[in-house]
């Protein structure tokens, strides 16, 4: 049996324990007035139940009670009572997220105080160190070249959290910035402690989680939401921050006319595997992205409108804004020319809203003779006439203050907001392509033919301006789905510009054909537009996605391919000669393991670049990254350091999803940290020499053979041995995930059983749930065992490149983070799910063995026995928050227990889906 808690984390150093004092404060502030809640709310009997699991967990902890002794506390519980104690330790993670938050800003206030050094990771570190690197302008010129950082924010079965939930969090939140900034009178501190405790009985009293299935559209309002919490503040502020330092860092290169960091989103857009993604879905995440950026700047002109009271009797004003004030010719404020200016702008952006929208905006006003804008340079001209009349008057200090916020924000978020990419599985537009070919008769059977022959048609197809469709055509469901779909996103372009459909994302990507195959669809929509020299222009990326290890393998030769094809090399000529390309993180990991994954993506991209140095173009990488390490999750600065020389040059997009959207993007100090940590990473990543190995080729010699030895190690346990996918659907979560509402996309793209077919998120968060986390490390022990045990020598290897290549450390720095969360002795309660006693046995103690060998040779390569040794703020979540996830794993394992004997209660599935987004919560990024 198993009963030690999470492995190999010690407890911080008396000096660590001094520093966090406060945040215990606050999680013992925090958690004594929920257990006021809990007993006010719903009696004696339930708190002492609460508070009889938590002192049995912190027990547990100390080793005092076993894992047995405590789940026999709710063997007999009924399950109204297990609801109210999920629903408390539940709530009580979310409090101590916020307070974990909170610490994180106190301890960098202090740093900052105390004048240490910037921290990497932070713009102020980054400047210094470009500095310091004595670069030519004309190098950091041609490295920024079109230079964009895009994170994409996407849909997560954990991230649909109630709007009244984050809204009682963000005012807990001030309160406590309140009393720990101001010396609060008695009085002043029992009005603090009661507004918290209004909060709290608020989120008690509130459903965590919505009863019915998720629908899309909730998906598509759930992501905006982090638009006016955070993002149209901070985006912009980080653009205008970093143009100004580098422009006066390299005077005379004009670096980043355009914004480096912009919104991007597959929320409505990715229907990979997803039918519920309609031309009606796809409209809306359109139409509602450009209402939100629309009615963001109305809101801030309405404002301006206000502050700007400026007296032309006693302000200096230039003879453009005069001239612009002046076409507000029913305006009577003669002398507030500012005002009338900017009911002016006003009145034209609500004339916008109507030509886009076909109604007014909520307490809209009328001007006179106000024309709609036909694009966004068009209001930030006027408003550029009120920016250059202000700072000609010697109030740059209120341009600056009231009015550049907004005009970054134009410049950042256009009318669309963000770009809404489309994503569609190669095989559906292979199917779709068939049935339009074989109605036109272009030809009868497409899918039989070998693939130059449909490279072939596919061109010739590509070179022709006539449509494919006409009145009349009958189709299957699938492809007038998809057709209808592509014209949805033509009509976004055509209302919203081009940058509101960026991209088209072609999952499982093996071939040229399937690259031309989606060229065929874009064109049937009239965004690829083929012209009389052979050549073409699309408004929309055709992007690969490479996702199996396989994929990645012979993704340079797919590209290598499809660029050596004249009607391909011209559309990405027409593009300025940018070619993107998607890598996935998730489905590799899932394939072939944790080191595998990771080292075929290296590898990838080492290949990506040599082709786009061979074809003179200009590659941008999109990392599909979750929140967890088994699907590219971790750090975002270590992990952009991480990738090899010549792959960022600028650029990259990545994906945002999960729980870790709130954890990054909830207010605006959190969203600063996270953007300028990716924008940070990127400009070192592309200026900077950060590879710090001596002796490339043997380095990556070395990892070849260390990552087909872990492949090895993790598909004989995941593909082939014997029961293994039942021993899965068994001991995890997995077929509740997909059977109790949660998120609106299908738990697999096929119905089928294989491991392959299973979304990426369902299969790491079923482990994360189990707290196994085996998509983040399993495999890796063996490998670098075996290695090792054949030369002694190769561990001063290993140890040299954990010292000295971002890579390899990033590697084993994740690969902890997500051990130091694993807990087999939890794990092996849900291992007694599985009945067959000799699968369980087999599967479960290879499991078990494996962790052990993995912590051994993490020690022996980075000299620690700590796992998380050079990560205090994780340190002390695993330590102050670990114990409250107890009651919920057991409470999980007991309720899937009698949901699987048949108890059909309503209140057992709503209990088993509850556990899941209390340990969601509590874990921060379980998949």
């Amino acid at each position: 049996m198993i009963d030690q808690p999470a492995p190999m984390v010690s407890e911080a150093s008396e000096e660590g324990r001094a520093a966090t004092e406060p945040l215990r404060d606050d999680i013992r502030l925090l958690g004594g007035l929920l257990g006021d809640v809990v007993r006010e709310q719903e009696g004696e009997r339930v708190f002492e139940l609460v508070e009889q699991a938590r002192k049995k967990a912190f027990a547990v902890r100390r080793q005092e009670v076993d894992r047995e002794g405590f789940a026999e506390l709710f063997h007999d519980t009924s399950t109204r009572d297990a609801l109210h104690v999920i629903r408390a330790f539940s709530l009580f993670a979310l409090l101590a997220n916020l307070a974990e938050d909170l610490h994180r800003e106190r301890r960098r206030a202090v740093h900052v105080g105390a004048g240490e050094p910037p921290i990497d990771g932070s713009l102020a570190a980054t400047f210094p160190k470009l500095q310091a690197a004595g670069l030519a302008p004309s190098e950091v010129e041609d490295a920024l070249r079109d230079a964009t950082v895009v994170p994409v924010i996407t849909a997560h079965p954990t991230e649909t959290r109630r709007r009244t939930v984050f809204e009682a969090q963000s005012r807990i939140k001030r309160t406590m910035r309140t009393r720990e900034r101001m010396t609060l009178t008695e009085q002043e501190e029992r009005d603090a402690l009661r507004d918290i405790k209004i909060q709290i009985i608020t989120l008690w009293q509130t459903a965590l989680i919505r009863l019915k299935r998720v629908q899309i559209e909730d998906e598509i309002e759930v992501g905006l939401r982090w638009f006016e919490a955070s993002l149209f503040e901070v985006m912009p502020r980080i653009n205008a921050q970093v143009r100004r330092e580098l422009n006066e860092l390299y005077p005379g290169a004009d670096l980043l006319p355009e914004p480096m960091l912009r919104a991007g989103s597959w929320i409505g857009g990715d229907r990979d595997g997803n039918p519920n993604v309609t031309e009606s879905v796809v409209a809306t995440a359109s139409r509602r992205a450009s209402e939100t950026a629309i009615t963001h700047y109305l809101r801030e002109l309405d404002r301006l409108e206000v502050s700007l009271s400026l007296s032309r009797r006693l302000a200096a004003t230039d003879d453009d804004l005069l001239e612009l004030a002046d076409l507000n010719t029913e305006d009577e404020r003669d002398d507030e020319p500012y005002r009338r200016a900017l009911r002016w702008i006003r009145g034209r952006l609500e004339e916008t809203y109507v030509a886009f929208f076909g109604r007014r905006a909520d307490g809209s006003i009328e001007v006179a003779g106000a024309t709609a804008y036909l694009e966004p340079d068009e209001l930030l001209a006027d408003l550029d006439v009120v920016d250059n009349s202000l700072r000609s008057g010697h109030d740059s200090l209120l341009a600056d203050a009231e009015l550049a916020g907004l005009r970054e924000a134009v410049r950042t978020f256009g009318f669309h907001l963000y770009g809404l990419d489309l994503r569609q599985n190669s095989d559906v537009h292979e199917e779709t392509v068939a049935e339009v070919f074989a109605w036109a008769g272009v030809h009868p059977d497409y899918a039989s033919l070998g693939e130059q022959e449909k490279v072939d048609l596919l061109v010739a197809e590509l070179g022709s301006r006539r449509p494919l469709v006409g009145r009349g055509a009958e189709f299957s469901d699938q492809t007038r789905s998809e057709l209808a779909i592509v014209a949805a996103a033509a009509d976004a372009v055509r209302t919203f510009g081009p940058e509101a459909i960026p991209n088209y994302v072609i999952s499982m990507c093996t071939s040229v054909s399937d690259i031309l195959e989606c060229a065929v669809l874009l064109k049937e929509a009239g965004l690829y537009v083929p012209d009389d020299e052979g050549g073409a222009t699309c408004s929309v990326n055709i992007v690969p996605l490479f996702e199996t290890i396989e994929d990645l393998q012979v993704s340079a030769a797919t590209l290598r391919s499809a660029l050596a094809l004249p009607a391909y090399r011209t559309l990405v000529d027409s593009k300025g000669g940018l070619q993107e390309v998607m890598l996935g993180y998730s489905d590799s990991n899932k394939d072939g393991g944790y080191l595998a994954a990771n080292w075929a993506l290296y590898r990838a991209e080492l290949d990506l670049v040599e082709v786009a140095t061979e074809f003179a173009i200009r590659l941008r990488l999109f990392h599909g990254r979750g929140g967890t390490v088994g699907r590219g999750g971790g750090p975002s600065y270590d992990a952009i350091l991480a990738q090899p020389p010549g792959a960022v040059r600028g650029s990259l997009r990545l994906t945002e999803q999960g729980e870790i959207i709130a954890a990054k993007y909830a207010e605006p100090a959190l969203a600063y940290r996270n953007l300028e940590a990716i924008v940070s990473a990127t400009l070192e990543s592309s200026l900077l020499d950060i590879e710090g190995l001596d002796d490339t080729d043997q380095a990556y010699r070395d990892l070849d053979e260390l990552a087909a030895l872990a492949r090895e190690a993790y598909s004989d346990l995941v593909h082939r041995t014997d029961g293994f996918v039942e021993y899965f659907k068994t001991s995890t979560p997995v077929a509740e995930i997909g059977a109790l509402n949660i998120g609106s996309r299908p738990a697999s793209r096929k119905p089928t059983e294989k491991i392959s077919d299973l979304r990426a998120i369902p299969w790491v968060m079923s482990w994360s749930l189990a707290r196994i986390m085996l998509p983040g490390w399993y495999g890796t022990g063996t490998a670098v065992q075996k290695w090792i045990d054949e030369d002694e020598s190769r561990l001063e290897k290993l140890q040299h490149y954990y010292r000295d290549w971002p890579f390899f450390r990033s590697v084993m720095s994740n690969l902890a983070q997500v051990m130091a969360k694993s807990d087999l002795g939890i794990a092996e309660r849900y291992s007694h799910l599985v009945e067959d006693e000799e699968l369980r046995a087999r599967v479960f103690g290879r499991i078990v063995d494996e962790h052990a060998r993995t912590v051994k040779v993490f020690g022996q390569i980075t000299g620690h026995d700590d796992l998380l040794w050079d990560n205090d703020a994780l340190k002390r979540s695993v330590f102050n928050r670990f114990p409250y996830l107890e009651p919920l794993n057991h409470l999980q394992v007991e309720l899937l227990r009698r949901y699987r004997a048949g108890d059909e209660d309503e209140q057992v599935r709503r209990g088993i889906l509850l556990t899941m987004n209390g340990l969601a919560t509590a874990l921060r990024n379980s998949g």
